[in-house]
């Protein structure tokens, strides 16, 4: 298994209120994308990987069910957050998104609660893993909307579903099993809500190799406006 990183603050934000964590040794890797006045939103994203990556390195528990132990780590991260949220009015209301991934052998397990996405890239595809929880995602459930629209719709950012603003949270659990050569890849909406399925596909595809295609992914947000902020993890599966 190979990884690579980046992020950027944009071309508008002054905050970069976007957070990753990185723990290969443990599978572990996941993006979050905070929201909130202030640096709150900096706050809530950064928290909630903090506790979950805390909760997981020291879990001892029987259950090797790994669904069974993100999502209670997510539940537990989550508390951490809410109760925060009440410590300072700075913090009051803020929140955040969370996609996040555990690799155990040829299995992978994943967490999301937001509109931050995970992709799977295999044989010169690419498939969403995960759902958005936005107004824009229901609105195209409901066919009022199409993909195209939802990237410059005026309420693509409002989120229906978020970490930390709620004491319990519904979280989405999945797994899946890998294949040699898969390529996953966990971002924010700095990338996928400016950058098309297909043209995220194609950086991937013509990089050189994993550090190269993270940056020209970061690049390709930048060139599209760059007005959010932007975060990418990429795994390959050997």
């Amino acid at each position: 298994m190979r990884w690579s990183q980046a992020s950027d603050i944009g071309s508008v934000r002054t905050v970069n209120e976007d957070s990753i964590c990185a723990r290969p040794e443990i599978g572990f890797f996941a993006v979050a994308d905070g929201m909130g006045g202030s640096r709150s939103g900096e706050v809530a994203s950064r928290l909630i990987l903090q506790e979950l990556e805390s909760f997981l390195i020291s879990y001892s528990g029987q259950n090797q069910d790994f669904g069974v132990i993100l999502a209670e780590g997510v539940k537990r991260a989550n508390k951490a957050v809410y109760v925060t949220s009440f410590k300072s009015e700075d913090y009051h209301g803020m929140g955040t998104t969370l996609s996040c991934i555990i690799v155990r052998g040829d299995l992978l397990y994943l967490a999301h609660v937001g509109d931050s996405r995970i992709y799977l890239f295999r044989r010169g595809t690419i498939v969403q893993l995960t759902r958005d929880h936005s107004m824009v995602q229901e609105m195209q459930n409901e066919g009022v909307l199409t993909k195209e629209e939802a990237i410059s719709h005026p309420y693509r950012h409002v989120l229906t579903r978020a970490l930390g603003v709620e004491l319990n949270m519904e979280i989405d659990i999945d797994h899946l099993q890998l294949l040699p050569g898969d390529i996953i890849l966990l971002c924010t909406d700095g990338l996928s809500g400016f950058v098309s399925d297909e043209v995220i596909l194609q950086s991937v595809l013509n990089a050189a190799d994993i550090d190269q295609a993270a940056g020209a992914l970061v690049q390709c947000a930048l060139n599209s406006g760059g007005t959010d902020n932007i975060s990418v993890i990429i795994v390959a599966v050997d």
